[in-house]
């Protein structure tokens, strides 16, 4: 009982210092349209900046694997250093004026959030043995709605741009202080091996990991940028609609509800995960999502019914969308030898992330010659993908290593 007790106390701590440390990750897309008019920055360079969190998180996981940096020092200690050093590079986009200036910024928060993001997961494994799919899926959660919080900000402070990056700052300190003082090692936690490219190369040619990286691949291609530009969603349905006076503070407003609809749904997924099975959550999670996805861009806010109507898709799409997430990285420490959990899952993240690179990238070009419809509708085939994957690994013998024999 006291375990559990402590255990429950650790989640919810690092779960808090997950959501504070990754308000940083989305907080110039909540302010795109300011930097535009501040900074003369076009959509095509607010693209960029993303794409630059992304790029840098993949370089940071990549140091902190090859150099064995999590063995070198405590998770809690990279962690809270990372979280600082992200909140220093994000206020550096108050005083730069240079595109490239913002864009070397951008990289840098990436690249220490690469420090925040693995470490918590670490952490999270060493407090939990039983039970791993609900406290991962929380985790994912209060990732989830963190870096949805500029959003929250930014209706806030709708007229001040400049408070929405220095809060998501202050936040991500905060993240930062909450782990290293008040969370503590986990009673399992195990000190992982080098990364092992030979161990990494021999485990892919398995059929459970290779799988499990699939799906996961598929989940990656939707889901960043769908959170990337449903802002810009959001303000296109109701953002020249006489539903509120100010169509930005609902459209931010909205837009901060996706992403909590989202965390919502990791924590009720990871429940159900170790009840109906990893590869069952995750598959049903990526048909809801790409259905969605398949064809709410081609609906046309004409009317306040219309709009509700598309409100409420979004609403579920962002609760689909991440629901999935937690599934694979547990799946991934299942389906891993427990000193090469730490080489398998740096690289799924590290490749899965390099990936939403592309969509994050395409889809703008998409919606600008197509229109939002085509845009979104090519997301849906990562969810496809994820999906066949999915029931394949649900089909093989090594599925009995997921959820505690639950597939």
């Amino acid at each position: 009982m006291r375990q559990t007790r402590s255990r429950s106390r650790a989640l919810l701590l690092i779960s808090a210092a997950t959501f504070f440390s990754l308000s940083v990750w989305f907080s110039t897309n909540a302010i795109s349209g300011a930097l535009e008019v501040e900074k003369s920055i076009d959509e095509s360079s607010i693209a960029l900046l993303t794409i630059a969190v992304q790029l840098g998180f993949v370089f940071g996981t990549l140091v902190i694997a090859f150099t064995n940096l999590s063995d070198l020092i405590n998770a809690r200690t990279m962690f809270a250093i990372s979280a600082v050093l992200a909140a220093a590079t994000n206020l550096l986009v108050i005083p730069l004026e240079s595109t490239p200036m913002l864009i070397a910024a951008r990289f840098a928060t990436g690249a220490f959030l690469g420090g925040v993001y693995p470490p918590a997961m670490k952490i999270i494994s060493g407090w939990y043995t039983t039970g791993r799919g609900f406290a991962l899926g929380t985790m994912v959660g209060a990732l989830t709605i963190g870096s949805g919080s500029p959003h929250l900000l930014r209706s806030v402070f709708s007229e001040n741009w400049q408070a929405v990056i220095i809060g998501s700052s202050v936040l991500a300190v905060l993240g930062g202080l909450v782990l290293k003082f008040l969370v503590a090692d986990g009673p399992h936690d195990v000190r992982g091996a080098k990364f092992n490219p030979r161990y990494l190369i021999g485990a892919l040619t398995k059929r459970g990991p290779a799988l499990a990286l699939t799906g996961y691949l598929g989940h990656q291609w939707e889901i960043y940028a769908m959170w990337t530009w449903i802002g810009s969603f959001m303000l296109y349905v109701v953002g020249e609609k006489p539903l509120l006076d100010d169509g930005l503070e609902l459209a931010s407003a909205l837009t901060f509800l996706v992403f909590a609809f989202g965390a919502a749904a990791c924590v009720y997924a990871g429940v159900w995960s170790e009840k109906i099975g990893r590869t069952a959550t995750a598959s049903i999670a990526m048909v809801v999502s790409g259905g969605i996805a398949s064809f709410v861009g081609f609906l046309s806010p004409d009317s306040t019914v219309l709009i509700v109507f598309i409100v409420v898709l979004v609403m579920i799409w962002g609760a689909a969308v991440v629901a999935d997430s937690a599934q694979f990285s547990t799946a991934m420490t299942e389906l891993s030898d427990p000193v090469y959990r730490g080489t398998m899952l740096t690289f799924q993240t590290g490749i899965g992330f390099a990936l939403t690179v592309v969509t994050i990238w395409l889809l703008p070009i998409i919606r600008d010659s197509s229109g939002w419809g085509w845009a979104f509708a090519m997301l849906a085939i990562g969810p496809l993908v994820g999906t066949i994957a999915m029931m394949r690994l649900r089909s093989i013998p090594e599925a009995t290593m997921l959820a505690g024999g639950r597939r």
